[in-house]
């Protein structure tokens, strides 16, 4: 079985209480169920709030405004989760 990593970022990892997650997966998968399956993973916390307003990259390339249904996500890939943050 094949894994897609992950990785939160900034308030996403802290709403977690990890920097990252591996799903077991044995096919592709949409973005959607990606996020579906990380916030299972952490129930009880706020994650699926923080996750609704981050930006995402799926193996370094941004989502941006994709439908997350039409996204697919293969094994052996990464999803980053980086919240909005202000800075200089």
């Amino acid at each position: 079985m094949a894994q897609i990593r992950i990785r939160y970022w900034a308030a996403a990892k802290a709403a977690a209480g990890a920097a990252q997650d591996q799903l077991e997966v044995e096919s592709s998968l949409p973005l959607a169920e990606v996020v579906r399956r990380a916030v299972d993973l952490h129930p009880g916390t706020r994650l699926a709030d923080v996750l609704q307003v981050c930006s995402v990259l799926v193996d370094d390339r941004p989502v941006k405004r994709l439908d997350p249904a039409t996204v697919l996500v293969e094994p052996g890939q990464s999803v980053e989760f980086l919240p909005p943050f202000a800075g200089g």
